[in-house]
């Protein structure tokens, strides 16, 4: 077995030629040119292959690097590509709420307990209209106290004067007795002197009036608050306060005082609050038109327009705040209601449907 091996690997054998040294110069060149051609042709066949495996059907169109947008199967434009041109800014959107202007937390100037509560949430109010009222028991006695003072001292100003008036009857008198040698000179100093007297002590009186008259009007002002009325007209949205609660201008740490018997906003003063990016605030202008939406209403359209803007910015969220008013009231607006809304470039119609819009937050 090993010597037919032997025989089969010597039969293989390559015979060297005597020309050993020049075997470089006489390669069979047109072997190898033939062996070239093949290789590329199935380098060319399997690259064609390939890319007509990625759904290539023209081989000649060019598309750029970047680009990722797939073809449409068969049906291709043949048309060449339009040269790039710069994208029209669309019209700027932003979110915002709905905020009131006038919106007051009434409260008590005075400490006291609530004894009546006449509103309710909801109720519509008119300036002035009492809201509650805290007992006025210990009021009402000090403005009896003061009003009686004050009576007292008008009728001693009238004592007074009765005396004075008779004092200078008696002054008078004495002058004209005087003149005649029928009285002597202590008699005028008495009857001088008991004018005087009784001058500084109606100046006195009347002092003492006025003041008691003042101490009269405080403690009407003061039992006067003890009736909480509305600053402004407006509705009722929230009642803190219940009968027999306490009731301060002054939060008391850790007690059970409260601070405010009810919320009144004002539904003509409602307005729209957003906040644009600063990098598109140059885009909004006081007087543009607004398109709003509310989150609440997303199929209702309401016009607006830009009121203001506020000249600050908000460092920490680079945003500047504007504030929209509705060109038209409805009781489905209500304060705090989020809302979207589209500013429109200065001659463009609310009306029109904005083709893109430009994200402000």
């Amino acid at each position: 077995m090993a010597d037919e091996k032997a025989k089969l690997l010597r039969s293989l054998a390559i015979e060297r030629s005597a020309h050993e040294g020049t075997s470089t110069r006489s390669r069979p060149w047109p072997l190898v040119a033939a062996a070239s051609i093949a290789v590329a042709a199935m380098v060319g066949g399997a690259t064609f292959f390939a890319l007509d495996f990625r759904g290539i059907a023209d081989p000649g169109e060019t598309q750029p690097a970047a680009s990722a947008a797939p073809a449409s199967g068969s049906a291709r434009s043949s048309a060449p590509a339009p040269a790039t041109e710069p994208r029209q800014a669309g019209n700027l959107a932003a979110s915002g709420y709905v905020v009131a202007r006038r919106k007051a937390t009434v409260a008590a100037e005075i400490t006291g307990k609530v004894v009546e509560v006449l509103v309710d949430e909801g109720m519509v109010v008119q300036a002035g209209q009492v809201v509650a009222r805290l007992d006025s028991v210990l009021a009402e006695k000090d403005l009896a106290l003061a009003q009686s003072r004050a009576e007292a001292a008008e009728a001693a100003i009238g004592a007074i004067s009765a005396d004075l008036a008779d004092a200078n009857r008696i002054l008078s008198r004495v002058k004209s007795l005087s003149s005649k040698n029928f009285a002597s000179e202590a008699d005028m100093t008495k009857a001088e002197a008991r004018v005087g007297v009784l001058s500084a002590q109606l100046r006195q009186a009347q002092s003492q009036f006025d003041t008691a008259r003042l101490d009269a009007q405080r403690a009407a002002a003061v039992l006067d608050k003890h009736q909480i009325r509305a600053p402004f007209g407006g509705v009722v949205v929230d009642r803190s306060a219940q009968p027999g609660e306490m009731i301060s201008p002054l939060s008391a740490g850790g007690g059970f005082t409260r601070t405010g018997v009810c919320t009144i906003v004002d539904m003509d003063s409602i307005e729209i609050e957003v906040d644009v990016n600063e990098a598109f605030i140059g885009r909004v202008s006081a007087g543009n038109a607004v398109r709003a939406v509310l989150d609440a209403y997303p199929d209702w359209t309401i016009p607006a327009s830009v009121i203001a803007i506020v000249p600050t910015a908000n460092r920490d969220k680079a945003t500047v705040k504007v504030r929209v008013g509705f060109q038209q009231k409805d009781p489905r607006i209500l304060p705090d209601m989020a809302v979207k809304v589209t500013f429109f470039e200065d001659g463009a119609s609310a009306k029109a449907q904005p083709k893109e819009a430009a994200r402000a937050n």
